[in-house]
């Protein structure tokens, strides 16, 4: 059984080693792996033969090289979460000794320059993991299947919300906003499908939202064995990102996270939680995470060697990430979150989140080259700030202000300011709240796109300080990248 689960997870290695069109990219499964018929005959009776390729997505999640590039930028979804955080402002790079991030994103040269890598690398990755997920859907039926096992309809429900995770990232990363006429995207639902024209963002939107409510149908009462895997929660979750991106369906919003928040069975991360490291899976405000072990064989290539000054890596040695200063100025000092950071204004360190993010042993610049913190994806209270933001956009001021609330009650003293907020004062103040408590994790550029607001770096920065960049100005998305354009001749006519 076991050598069945290895030869699955190749054939997924060797389907999903690129992105668009080149013969590089997609050649065929070898034949000493087993074949596409073969592995769906299997499945229909063992689905351990399944479960070896999701549980391969998964690991590409964090994997270093997942994007096709050598960078030391180059590890999986969270490496996407640092263009991000910076790309919104409120992580600044505040120190820069070896270079990375400096010019490709917090300099806008990537995303005003198709040739540039970073634009192929977050390509490569997403649509790596979509074409892997459409493996082990086409090896349970297809698309409209529905698998008789259980343990099947689980597989299925996972690989469904992970291709419409990614086809959602990519969806953020390479469009200002959300036009339904807009041709965006090659759209690819099948693991043979190859050289796709860009579609429009309607019928990319219309995939990721039937992906979900499959995924959120197929995962009712899958009891998963790690927080590594996508539960019905987390996928409720994606699916409330999507719709509150889309913006016109906040009742959706609303329903979905107070979904999660009622029946998930988590809670939010407490006063002590928030300053103690955010380094291990089984805190219980985190929904969806990874726990990383010697075997993950993680290490200076790694989120937390860019982040964490407590691993041995680029941030412990001068490439130090902060918060942006004017955001830190706006945290009130009876805020818990404000002691995230170091505070010290005379060292060169200011403001990096030595107290939010750190390795557990906390020896400075790392005590091994192993990294063994775990890696967070979403948590609870994302839910409760979105679930705010869903009821402040329907005019149910008293129903946002209740789960703002429930959230600050754990951060600061007294949080009765609230009651005083209406409308966009009170808009105003969760998107704050939303920067605030999510510092780092990837969703502040998520939150800048949707509520369509603009970036003013502060004084921290190495460039662009005090200049105002809109959501929509194009140094915030990137670029087709150009081995798309010149592989997939169906995207390169669109582009003449």
């Amino acid at each position: 059984m076991m050598k069945n689960i290895i030869k699955i997870t190749g054939i997924a290695a060797i389907l999903l080693s690129g992105v668009g069109c080149s013969e590089e990219f997609l050649d065929k499964q070898p034949s000493e792996f087993l074949t596409q018929d073969q592995v769906a005959e299997a499945a229909s009776n063992n689905p351990e033969v399944i479960a070896g390729s999701v549980a391969g997505i998964y690991t590409l999640m964090f994997e270093d090289g997942s994007g096709g590039t050598t960078g030391h930028d180059d590890f999986g979804h969270k490496a996407y979460d640092i263009y991000g955080d910076m790309l919104s402002g409120d992580v600044a790079l505040s120190v820069s000794s070896f270079g990375w991030y400096r010019s490709n994103i917090t300099e806008f040269q990537a995303t005003q320059d198709f040739t540039n890598l970073d634009n192929y690398q977050i390509w490569r990755y997403y649509y790596r993991i979509i074409r892997s997920a459409n493996l082990v859907i086409d090896a349970l039926g297809g698309n409209d299947a529905v698998p008789e096992l259980d343990a099947n309809k689980y597989l299925m429900g996972q690989a469904k919300a992970m291709r419409a995770h990614s086809y959602f990232y990519l969806t953020q990363y390479y469009t200002k906003s959300y036009n339904p006429s807009a041709e965006i995207l090659p759209i690819y639902v099948n693991s043979d499908d190859q050289n796709g024209p860009k579609v429009a963002a309607s019928e990319i939107f219309n995939l990721i939202e039937s992906d979900l409510n499959d995924a959120i149908t197929l995962l009712d009462g899958f009891n998963r064995s790690a927080k590594t895997e996508v539960n019905k929660s987390v996928a409720q979750g994606i699916l409330a990102y999507v719709y509150a991106f889309k913006g016109d369906n906040w009742q959706a919003v609303k329903d979905l996270t107070g979904e999660v928040i009622d029946q998930g069975g988590f809670r939010i991360m407490s006063r002590d939680e928030v300053v103690g490291g955010f380094n291990d899976v089984n805190t219980p405000g985190w929904m969806w995470g990874t726990d990383l072990t010697t075997d993950s064989n993680v290490g200076l290539l790694s989120w937390w060697g860019q982040m964490d000054y407590f691993s041995y890596s680029y941030a412990g040695y001068g490439d130090y990430k902060a918060i942006d200063s004017d955001l830190y100025a706006q945290i009130s000092d009876d805020d818990v979150r404000k002691t995230q950071f170091y505070d010290d204004e005379s060292s060169s360190n200011y403001l990096q989140p030595w107290f939010k993010f750190y390795e557990e042993a906390r020896v400075p610049r790392g005590s091994g080259t192993t990294i063994l913190s775990d890696l967070l994806y979403m948590r609870v209270a994302e839910m409760y700030l979105l679930h705010a933001e869903a009821a402040a956009n329907l005019g149910m001021d008293g129903e946002a202000i209740a789960a703002l609330q429930t959230l600050l009650n754990e951060r600061v003293d007294d949080s009765s300011y609230l009651t005083s907020l209406s409308g966009s004062s009170l808009k105003d103040e969760i998107y704050l709240q939303t920067r605030i408590e999510l510092w780092g994790e990837g969703k502040s550029y998520l939150a800048l796109k949707r509520n369509k607001e603009t970036v003013v770096r502060g004084d921290n920065h190495l460039s662009f300080v005090g200049v105002p960049i809109s959501y929509d100005d194009e140094r915030l998305t990137f670029e087709i990248p150009e081995a798309e354009i010149l592989y997939n001749p169906a995207v390169s006519t669109q582009n003449d």
